[in-house]
């Protein structure tokens, strides 16, 4: 039976460059690969296929006389499936395998923890220290992080003699996986720390003292390098990420770097304008008010709001006149409204704008409908 092109089992272009070969023999090799196509005879071969196209346009020397004479220019130069392709494997099968040359690391970085912190909007606005409790793991101090018991250390691994790996042969090829005794880790602890029991990490709440700087909003996270879970067979530890909550205010709402308020006024202030204090953050100032203010009119008050932490400038204050009607009124202020109300109707002509516009609206909607 004639072999095929190389180029042709690899789908490349016979100028193709190393790299694309390469990616182009991991592509056929996982899709074929025994593990993956148990029972299949024609996966197994076009994996083997593949194993020696790729060994020959993978060799600079043999691909070159393989494009000058072809087939019979490797003739005999092939392992035809035969040889240790562990190397390969190595590099190109670690994702499935568990990893590549040379044994997985068993020292690992801790995990990132977060921490939901809740602010007053004083104190986001401002700036403020906060101390917090949490619970999290702590390298032991007992045995310094390792697992082992204070004057022994780990000892390799038994089986994979330290590596992280073993070597398992699978027909006319071998393949590198995680040692299923140590887990990659190329240890064993063989005397356990007796205060973390072979952990390397201890659980404790420990208290710290966040600095929340002044303008932080809702969803802004700071971040405690080192403050998060210790590390793995004495790793470093992760990092703590405290995220703001910004609790609801009595008075004032927060909209970016501006604030929001309602201010109630009676209709006589409203009427006839007046002056007075409203709260902002910094304390009280003067808002003078026009006569004839209609209820929603917005006053904006420059530089009362917040300033952010990405900076740009204090925002500004602004406050929504809410015109209130009274309640619980004496007999004296009846008998004036009465007699308001009967001069406006003497004078035959509404002073409310609205109220015109309103009902001079609801004439046109009935005229229209008789008509």
């Amino acid at each position: 039976m004639s072999k095929r092109d190389y180029y042709e089992v690899l789908s490349v272009d016979r100028g193709a460059s190393e790299a694309e070969i390469k990616k182009a023999y991991r592509r056929v090799a996982m899709k074929n690969h025994p593990d993956r196509n148990p029972d299949n005879p024609e996966a197994e071969e076009r994996f083997k296929e593949a194993n020696e196209a790729f060994e020959v346009l993978s060799d600079k020397e043999k691909r070159g006389r393989y494009d000058q004479f072809g087939h019979a220019g490797v003739e005999g130069q092939t392992s035809a499936g035969a040889a240790d392709f562990s190397d390969i494997f190595g590099d190109i099968f670690g994702d499935i395998f568990g990893g590549g040359r040379g044994g997985r690391s068993h020292v690992r970085q801790g995990a990132d923890l977060r921490y939901n912190l809740e602010l007053d909007l004083e104190g986001a606005v401002g700036g403020t220290t906060v101390k917090i409790r949490i619970p999290t793991t702590v390298s032991c101090k007992h045995c310094d992080g390792s697992g082992a018991a204070p004057g022994t250390e780990p000892v390799n691994c038994s089986t994979c003699g330290g590596h992280g790996q073993v070597r398992m042969q699978q027909g006319f090829f071998s393949v590198q996986q995680t040692c299923p005794r140590c887990q990659g880790a190329g240890k064993q602890i063989t005397d356990p720390c007796h205060v973390c029991h072979g952990r390397g990490s201890t659980d404790e709440n420990k208290t710290l003292s966040v600095k929340v700087p002044a303008g932080v909003d809702d969803g802004d996270r700071i971040r405690l390098s080192g403050e998060g879970q210790a590390g793995v067979h004495g790793g470093p530890p992760g990092d703590l990420y405290v995220e703001m909550r910004i609790k609801p205010h009595e008075i004032f709402e927060r909209d970016g770097r501006n604030l929001h308020c309602e201010i109630p006024i009676n209709f006589a202030d409203a009427a006839l304008g007046s002056e007075l204090e409203v709260p902002t953050l910094d304390g009280k100032v003067k808002l003078k008010i026009p006569k004839e203010t209609q209820t929603g009119k917005l006053f904006r008050l420059r530089g009362k709001g917040v300033t952010s932490i990405r900076g740009g400038g204090a925002g500004d204050l602004l406050c929504r006149v809410v015109v209130e009607t009274p309640v619980n009124l004496t007999s004296r202020q009846k008998e004036i409204l009465e007699e308001f109300q009967s001069i406006q109707k003497e004078e035959g002509r509404h002073q409310s704008p609205k109220e015109s516009s309103w009902f001079e609206g609801v004439k046109k909607f009935v005229d229209g409908l008789t008509g």
